[in-house]
């Protein structure tokens, strides 16, 4: 019989996307859309995102100390690693609650709340008008 593991959860949210995070207080591998994150975030700028979190609590090899399932649809790659972040750093304050400070103070439980605007009826875009012809 195989032992029911406890998780801890956060929700991310950035743009269009929103990642959803099971985080298991255990040694194991990061998935995310049910891939290796080195796979599904390749490049060096997202690694060094998503793992703001853990870096910021301390610990510098996560799968080393945790392993997580990640749920990430909508958006792109950017706004898909951003929410990765948050709901991570959402998902280590439910593990310990002490983690929030260290989080707050580096600004990764905040909501980034920009959005692109929608574009309006008869103009070019969001706000950018027909160019004007007197004659």
């Amino acid at each position: 019989m195989s032992k029911k593991l406890e998780f801890f959860s956060g929700t991310g949210r950035r743009k269009r996307s929103v990642a959803s995070v099971w985080l298991y207080d255990e040694k194991g591998e990061i998935m995310v859309n049910d891939k290796p994150v080195a796979e599904f975030f390749s490049g060096q700028e997202e690694t060094l995102e998503w793992v703001k979190p853990f870096h910021a609590v301390g610990v510098s090899h996560p799968q080393a100390k945790f392993s997580a399932t990640i749920k990430v649809y909508g958006g792109g790659i950017v706004g898909q690693v951003e929410a990765v972040r948050l709901g991570i750093a959402r998902a280590l304050i439910n593990y310990n609650a002490e983690f929030k400070g260290i989080l707050r103070s580096t600004g990764l439980v905040t909501r980034d709340s920009r959005e692109k605007e929608r574009k309006k009826p008869f103009l070019k875009g969001a706000r950018a008008r027909p160019q004007y012809s007197k004659r």
